[in-house]
């Protein structure tokens, strides 16, 4: 059993980090769902950095939260993502002014003994274009009743609860706690991808489904995501991952060049751009308002992707081996150009690949 991690410069996440390293090469297909992983994490306390004391939580700040998170995705960003789904699922449970879904499911999620997760990028990134939203709810006695799917489902055949958000007829928009064995939910087995296959990431169907009045979390109101508790602030996370897994990439180059003398300038510079990239994130994870979050979000991007090929042509040919960390890692980076990703973001990177910037 994990030892509970208090703080972000603790031994206890030394070794838990060093644990899920060791396996990340095990979680390469949909067959290869991190339960094992997941579990050390719920038993070191990973869960609780983001929650009040008040619900179990360890009540971390957002900058010790970013710290854990830089550590954990240099460590298995596979698993590091299931987790940012699961937070930000149990985040909107124990923000909600509705209280019972909390004290129904909040102690089992904290233990891990059942896994949530989140179908809401329809309502943000995915699927903005279609005139008819791809997940319905329309009110029925005391609750409503819930059509269509969620695209992009971490986890959907393996959670125990789906945070999900509809759109009304009115334009107004819920979230909802949905228990996976409520009758008419029908998740798809993970879908194959470049990387991140593990994650079990896939369309969550919803064939009628019936909500009662206390699993509902939020709304109906306009723009649903906008109020109450989610995800880290202002897409702080995500930029926390990308940077956790340059750090890894870095730290192979910067091992490399210890008995390469040709790699010791590069490995150099890399190391000096990864001090001030992390450095600003924290600085905007502390609050800081001249931090500009969608700038920061390119930079990440752009360094995760020079990191991992620079350690994978260090690494030469045995680095294009399958089951090589390296491989996976370049793999892994091109998650960050469509996870999430703001479309000025998306823009500026098309506009530097095609030379117009």
């Amino acid at each position: 059993m994990s030892a509970l991690v208090l703080s972000p410069q603790s031994a206890a996440l030394d070794h838990l980090c060093e644990r899920l390293a060791r396996s990340a090469n095990d979680r390469q297909t949909v067959s290869d769902w991190p339960a094992e992983a997941l579990q050390w994490c719920a038993d070191a306390g990973v869960y609780r950095w983001f929650l009040p004391k008040s619900v179990g939580g360890l009540e971390w700040d957002v900058e010790d939260q970013t710290r854990g998170f830089l550590r954990l995705a240099a460590a298995d960003l596979t698993t590091t993502f299931v987790i940012t789904q699961a937070i930000g699922a149990c985040r909107r449970i124990a923000g909600s002014p509705n209280s019972s879904v909390a004290e129904q499911w909040l102690p089992r999620l904290l233990q891990g003994t059942a896994h949530p997760t989140v179908g809401i990028s329809h309502l943000t990134t995915s699927r903005q274009h279609l005139r008819e939203p791809v997940l319905r709810a329309e009110a029925s006695g005391s609750g409503f009743r819930v059509s269509g799917f969620s695209p992009w489902v971490t986890a959907a055949p393996y959670a125990d609860l789906f945070v999900v958000g509809a759109t009304l007829r009115s334009g107004e928009q819920l979230l909802a706690a949905i228990p996976a064995d409520a009758e008419g939910v029908k998740p798809s087995p993970g879908t194959s991808l470049v990387a991140l296959s593990a994650s079990c990431t896939a369309r969550v169907d919803f064939d009628n489904v019936f909500a009662q009045g206390e699993q509902v979390l939020a709304g109906p109101i306009e723009n649903v995501m906008q109020g109450g508790t989610g995800g880290m602030t202002g897409g702080i996370q995500t930029s926390a991952l990308a940077i956790g897994l340059a750090k890894a990439a870095i730290e192979f180059l910067s091992v490399e060049s210890e008995r390469r003398e040709d790699l010791q300038d590069i490995a150099g510079r890399m190391l000096e751009d990864v001090q001030q990239v992390e450095a600003t994130l924290l600085s905007a994870a502390a609050g800081n308002p001249a931090c500009d979050l969608a700038e920061l979000r390119g930079e990440a991007n752009r360094l995760v992707l020079r990191a991992t090929q620079a350690a994978l042509m260090s690494a030469k040919g045995a680095g294009y081996v399958a089951g090589h960390p390296v491989g996976r890692w370049c793999q892994e980076a091109l998650f960050f150009l469509v996870w999430s990703c703001p479309q000025p973001v998306a823009q500026s990177h098309l506009c530097e690949l095609a030379g117009l910037s």
